[in-house]
């Protein structure tokens, strides 16, 4: 509770030190990917940490207090938060990625179906601009006809295609 991204962080960080001691794993070649609450995890991660050398978010969550009015699934948060947005927004700007866009350098691909209601577009579009602005490699895909599920064989196919060729271009 009053906690989003920093235990999760901490966990998935602990798991990346064990495989890295336990298996023949290259630490300079990680690569973090995430969709809905992972791609939260997966923005959340760029901008708290430079481990990863490439990010896909997917559908992610890049602002609590705009998602907060852009979404129709809200009412989730209130136990997490301990409030709303609007009765204690500064707990949930302390999880939003977007206030440690300026921490941000891994090259980050970021993609999203345009009717998703679930995790909205303007979130993926808001970490793509504080993205660009401070100079990160970055790329933003939006599938048209697409929730928060795809189901366009097409589309599931590219977005699993363009996931690899970024991990390609930036772990290789």
């Amino acid at each position: 509770m009053k906690d989003f991204g920093y235990g999760d962080l901490r966990d998935i960080l602990a798991g990346v030190d064990t495989v890295l001691k336990r298996y023949p794993v290259d630490g300079k070649r990680l690569g973090i990917t995430g969709w809905s609450y992972g791609g939260f995890m997966t923005m959340w991660t760029v901008t708290q940490t430079q481990r990863f050398r490439a990010a896909v978010a997917g559908a992610g969550l890049s602002n609590w207090l705009s998602y907060t009015g852009e979404n129709g699934i809200s009412a989730w948060m209130v136990p997490f938060f301990g409030a709303t947005a609007y009765e204690d927004p500064a707990v949930y700007a302390r999880s939003s990625p977007m206030n440690f866009i300026s921490h941000a350098r891994t090259p980050t691909l970021i993609v999203v179906g345009e009717r998703d209601a679930e995790c909205p577009s303007p979130q993926s579009f808001e970490f793509w601009r504080g993205l660009q602005h401070e100079g990160v490699k970055t790329q933003l895909v939006v599938y048209p006809d697409e929730g928060h599920h795809f189901s366009n064989p097409e589309h599931q196919r590219d977005v699993l295609n363009r996931s690899v060729a970024w991990f390609d271009t930036y772990l290789k």
